[in-house]
């Protein structure tokens, strides 16, 4: 079975600039969503744009549903791909107001038969008290509300959603995060998002791109990239650990000066005695009051459902440790905090 989307060897350019090179992935199933995460100026919405046809390569192929829509010799024009594209700014029409707005859609194509109707949409986004409000009336956030309608309306083959939900309030963007992926699954819109949130881009997408200096680094299932990152790189830009020394004692453990031996299954092998980093999240170490290796308290995060805190060695290494936030005792700034002993981790993540 052909791939609904795919990108073959494509180098992503503005005005000759090169901005990710020799890029390569695929969309197996309509429906899924792919979220690509990397810094701003990275590249990510020329990526967009190439794909919806508002600029041209010189290298590569990009096919969509098998149709070649982009290669050196080839380009078909945005108003035939079927490919919809939202911007993270407004690129609302300004003598339209927002109903016209969401609507065009429906109104360019009154002979197809659509599934999704506009004013389910209207009141999903909460979108009702600015309906008749030109663009320079409303909000920012209203603004990505009302393009993300307006997108969804036209019933692409791909949807392209630059930073969707970035201008929108954090208590409203959690309940659109999941009626879009439920709209998107149930309609089987095949989507990429770019974003710079990886927590959106964990829960929304089926596989997930890291983009970073220039190029594709990692490009795997959301558990995957957080739990086996293939590069120093993606623990930097992931932020979601840290990097200490150990040395490798045999095929299922190694040791830390201070944090003694660690024991687990390594996801790539390495020669016993080498000295290599290995990877410390906070879900992988366990906190207990009763454990006779302990370091003091720098910083304790609250999260909700959790704790996060900040421990430092003797040698000045910073460990994060993940705590149910029902746990009975909260440690405070300069409390010894307990690690039990010995550690276990299911997958050893080196370099």
């Amino acid at each position: 079975m052909k791939n609904i989307f795919e990108i073959k060897n494509v180098t992503f350019s503005v005005d000759g600039n090169e901005k990710v090179k020799n890029v390569s992935f695929s969309i197996e199933n309509e429906g899924d969503i792919i979220c690509l995460l990397g810094p701003s100026g990275i590249g990510k919405t020329t990526l967009l744009r190439t794909i919806a046809g508002l600029e041209k390569i010189n290298k590569g192929e990009i096919f969509l549903k098998g149709k070649l829509l982009s290669s050196k010799d080839c380009h078909v024009e945005p108003e035939n791909r079927n490919i919809s594209l939202s911007f993270q700014d407004n690129c609302l029409f300004p003598h339209y107001t927002v109903e016209k707005n969401i609507k065009i859609a429906v109104d360019k194509n009154k002979n197809e038969k659509k599934k999704i109707i506009p004013e389910f949409l209207i009141k999903l986004l909460d979108l009702n008290h600015v309906l008749k409000n030109f663009p320079h009336q409303i909000s920012a956030g209203e603004a990505q509300r009302v393009s993300l309608a307006r997108s969804l309306v036209y019933e692409p083959d791909l949807l392209l959603l630059d930073e969707p939900l970035s201008n929108i309030d954090q208590s409203f963007k959690e309940d659109i995060q999941i009626q879009l992926k439920k709209i998107l699954k149930n309609l089987k819109i095949t989507t990429i998002v770019v974003t710079h949130d990886s927590y959106e881009a964990f829960y929304l997408g089926n596989k997930c791109g890291i983009i970073l200096n220039e190029s594709l680094k990692q490009f795997d299932d959301p558990y995957k990239v957080y739990h086996y990152p293939n590069s120093v790189e993606i623990v930097k830009f992931l932020k979601r650990g840290i990097l200490i020394s150990a040395k490798v004692l045999d095929d299922n453990s190694l040791e830390n000066e201070e944090l003694g031996i660690i024991k687990g299954k390594f996801v790539k092998p390495f020669p016993v005695g080498s000295n290599v980093k290995l990877l410390l999240q906070p879900e992988d170490l366990i906190h207990d009051d009763k454990s006779n290796l302990k370091f003091d308290v720098v910083d304790r995060r609250f999260k909700g459902t959790n704790f996060i805190y900040t421990l430092r060695t003797n040698k000045g290494d910073l460990i994060p440790v993940f705590v149910h936030s029902h746990h009975i005792h909260q440690h405070e700034i300069d409390d010894k905090f307990g690690i039990k002993n010995p550690i276990y981790i299911d997958h050893i993540v080196c370099f």
